[in-house]
């Protein structure tokens, strides 16, 4: 498992891409994939920046890990501030128009479609999100 802890702000997402970006590369991960879990990666650290320690800000730990059958990528998204489970939120009504819709919602839907799992748990004062997908 490797791991990176930086502080939970919006301008460390690209930091947070590139460490997993390079554990995906080594992989032989296709474009697609990779390109799906930049996106959720970028959903679920932006969350944290916003949510977890608003109004200032705190650290945030990043680990990969790699399942070998069937090959997968774990991200653990870690961090000790306001308890906040983004998958509790109600999954956007689509048949709506854009206009009509609220704002919010959208990218962890988005995040649960495209990754094979999503899980969250509040243990020991921490947050802990994790993305599952297969190579």
């Amino acid at each position: 498992m490797k791991e990176l802890t930086v502080e939970a702000t919006i301008g460390n997402i690209p930091a947070v891409t590139d460490f997993v970006d390079e554990e995906l590369e080594t992989l032989g991960c296709s474009p697609r994939i990779q390109a799906q879990i930049n996106i959720a990666i970028d959903e679920l650290f932006s969350n944290i920046a916003h949510y977890a320690y608003n109004p200032s800000t705190g650290p945030a730990t990043v680990q990969v890990e790699v399942e070998k059958n069937p090959l997968a990528v774990v991200v653990t998204f870690i961090d000790r501030g306001k308890r906040y489970d983004p998958l509790s939120a109600r999954e956007p009504d689509l048949s709506l128009d854009l206009a009509q819709r609220p704002v919010g919602g959208l990218g962890i839907f988005l995040v649960r479609k495209t990754m094979d799992n999503v899980s969250y748990e509040y243990r020991d004062g921490r947050n802990i999100l994790r993305i599952k997908k297969q190579i």
